[in-house]
């Protein structure tokens, strides 16, 4: 499998110590190709301690000084997953000057953007900025909206997934909220969404709640509504229920294919209630949806379909952003998530990493994937 080219070149590896893995990365991307200036990087997170080490001897070998990533409970690369086991990836490419510009830590809504970023965007216009976000914030919603009208980007990413360290890097090992990068409106980029769940019923309107706890949908009690959705079996034993059925808020002015899910977090059967990952508000719309295997598949297919359908010109990188639920957890254990991408797109080095939450313009997804190829 070639996964190199002029500009972009990927590396890879698993087990062993993370010197032992940087080096091995080193040596596969021997020869480095002229006028590399930025580097992607992506550890799991039994090496998140390591993380700003991996980074400097990088960056020492390269001569990069620009470099971007995180943690995941596993990584992506063309064609292939890794998942709890220690395990790194990097990517590396020669991008023209100006083309990109690093975007530090922003951790409060509303927080001004250094000047040497405002700059750049007033001179470049950003289309894309690939952003990588704290989970322990509990403002990022609100930050990433902050983030993409200060930026005027379409933002793609994922929240880092660690046991511990939540690190992030964006130049410097960085976290607590919103970091990244952006890339000038000149640069070629094609971008698509992959849901992980499918639709078991119509969408209804929220005509009663409190807060997380959906009272009433459509003038009924929400458990009979969700009760005669899931079916006979489930209904007779809702323990079977956690995991596999879920919420999801349809986006305002689309159809049913773009919702946010969010978690079934209780069910209350004698008050007919239920309550959800997810502040809400009468009027709200909401539908139920099971987690599906063959479904979502089926999905990313289409997905990577239109996006192939869509690049102008060669694909020279792409990077994609998968929720820590899909992977072996939703399509088994022989990276058939990655295979599928690499059937449609061949060996266009590929890096990315499974999140604790996607990111796709300015809303947070989950059980979602998010692939962009930079063209």
């Amino acid at each position: 499998m070639d996964t190199t080219t002029t500009a972009f070149r990927l590396a890879h590896a698993a087990g062993g110590a993370w010197s032992e893995m940087t080096e091995a990365c080193l040596l596969q991307l021997a020869p480095l190709p002229q006028g590399l200036n930025l580097g992607f990087v992506y550890v799991t997170d039994a090496l998140d301690s390591d993380l700003e080490r991996i980074t400097a001897r990088l960056s020492e070998k390269t001569g990069i000084a620009s470099w971007v990533g995180t943690i995941g409970f596993g990584i992506c690369v063309t064609g292939r997953e890794y998942f709890d086991k220690p395990a790194m990836a990097v990517l590396v490419g020669a991008m023209p000057a100006g083309s990109f510009q690093l975007l530090p830590t922003v951790a409060k809504p509303g927080e001004t953007l250094p000047d040497a970023v405002r700059d750049w965007v007033g001179t470049h216009h950003p289309m894309l900025g690939v952003v990588h976000g704290d989970p322990r914030n509990g403002h990022l919603p609100a930050i990433i909206d902050s983030v993409s009208d200060d930026t005027e980007s379409f933002l793609v990413g994922g929240l880092t997934a660690s046991r511990r360290r939540q690190h992030q890097i964006a130049g410097p090992l960085t976290d607590g909220g919103i970091s990244g990068i952006l890339f000038a409106g000149d640069v070629p980029v094609t971008t698509g969404l992959s849901q992980g769940c499918s639709p078991i019923g119509p969408v209804h309107e929220i005509t009663k709640c409190r807060d997380q706890v959906v009272m009433e949908l459509d003038g009924k009690p929400a458990f009979a509504l969700f009760r005669a959705e899931i079916g006979e079996v489930l209904a007779r034993n809702l323990a079977r229920v956690g995991g596999y059925i879920h919420v999801a808020l349809p986006i305002a002015g689309s159809d049913k294919a773009d919702y946010l899910v969010r978690n079934l977090m209780g069910i209350d059967p004698e008050n007919g209630w239920l309550a959800v990952g997810e502040r809400l508000k009468t009027g709200d719309k909401l539908m139920f949806v099971r987690r599906d295997g063959a479904a979502a598949m089926a999905d990313l297919e289409r997905m990577v379909a239109d996006v192939k359908r869509r690049i102008e010109g060669t694909p020279r990188a792409a990077l994609y952003f998968s929720c820590v639920a899909r992977g072996p957890n939703l399509f088994g254990k022989n990276s058939e998530e990655l295979k599928a991408i690499e059937t449609a797109l061949g060996g266009v080095p590929l890096i990315g990493f499974f999140a604790n939450g996607e990111i796709c313009n300015n809303r947070l997804y989950g059980y979602t994937g998010v692939l962009t190829v930079l063209g």
